[in-house]
């Protein structure tokens, strides 16, 4: 997403030529996000959207593809990967693997109403519901282990005050019966800049869902206090209580929680807090090199690990 690795006009040309797309017409580099590198690429044929996979390769890389290519084909609004001939979705470019997926219509928005996140609601109940008992799907990466690391290495780096937030979150976190609730794929960063949407003049229509690259397996909740976390917060960052009964109600209309997700609830609110808050230190404190890169605060994530605390 921000752009890493830079790639030529001839090279792009040579690697757009095993794909039906036609003649590339123009590329743009995209600086959103921190994990990819992005373009926008046009040709004869289209817009497509080319992603060059700065650690992802090999069987975990096309477990990701493919998941894309079978939520498009159950008609879920995400990125279709284009195959060569052979049906292969990553050829190398620059030295690194690389997809050409379809380009979907509209552009994040940063204010969203209980309308768009009851939709959200709903879309990521399907989600969680046509990738149930996937095969080969790995664990997901930011779990209670990786907080627990994580914290480790970022408790130095703390003053005393945030120091005693990350250890009663760390605390509060552990007694969460992650293992016991409903597993499944889990999206993991459903934030608003990872959907789009399209202005029409009777409203915001969903473009779609983005970036599937952190997906993997955990307990369903966790995914829905991630988004929950993000879109359900008012202008100054405290959670919006109008919104969120919206977007749990989408979710629920498709996936009824039960009874020991909804007792879970307040506490993965908090772990989803302290995730973000914890990977953005990261970034923070150790950057990297890229042409364009769009760091987030983590202070924001820490004024919601308080405020979820104390709702408990």
């Amino acid at each position: 997403m921000s752009v890493y690795t830079s790639v030529s006009q001839a090279e792009l040309q040579a690697w757009l030529s095993r794909f039906q797309v036609g003649e590339l017409l123009s590329y743009q580099g995209i600086s959103a996000g921190i994990e990819n590198t992005n373009y926008f690429v046009d040709t004869t044929q289209g817009r497509y959207v080319l992603t060059v996979f700065e650690a992802l390769h090999g069987a975990a890389l096309d477990f990701y593809l493919q998941l894309q290519a079978r939520l498009a084909g159950e008609g879920f609004p995400c990125p279709r990967p284009l195959g060569d001939q052979a049906g292969h979705f990553q050829h190398p470019l620059a030295g690194k693997p690389a997809a050409l997926l379809t380009r979907l219509p509209g552009a994040p928005q940063e204010q969203v109403d209980a309308d768009q996140c009851h939709t959200i609601g709903q879309q990521l109940a399907r989600f969680h519901l046509l990738c149930a008992g996937l095969p080969g799907a790995p664990v997901h990466g930011r779990g209670l282990a990786w907080r627990r690391q994580a914290a480790r290495e970022m408790e130095g780096h703390l003053d005393q005050e945030a120091r005693a937030t990350l250890q009663q979150a760390l605390a509060l976190d552990g007694t969460l019966p992650w293992s016991q609730l409903p597993q499944g794929l889990i999206h993991a960063d459903l934030f608003r800049d990872n959907v789009l949407w399209d202005g029409q003049e009777n409203g915001q229509k969903l473009g779609g869902l983005l970036d599937f690259y952190f997906a993997g397996t955990d307990a369903l909740l966790f995914d829905l206090a991630v988004t929950v976390n993000d879109w359900c917060l008012d202008g100054s960052g405290a959670p919006d209580a109008g919104r969120e009964q919206a977007l749990m109600a989408g979710y629920e209309a498709v996936r009824p929680l039960t009874a020991e997700e909804r007792q879970a609830w307040p506490g993965a609110l908090a772990a989803a807090a302290l995730r973000f808050w914890l990977s953005r230190l990261q970034v923070a404190l150790a950057p990297r090199s890229g042409e364009l890169v769009l760091a987030k605060d983590p202070e924001e994530f820490r004024r919601l690990l308080v405020c979820r605390l104390a709702a408990i």
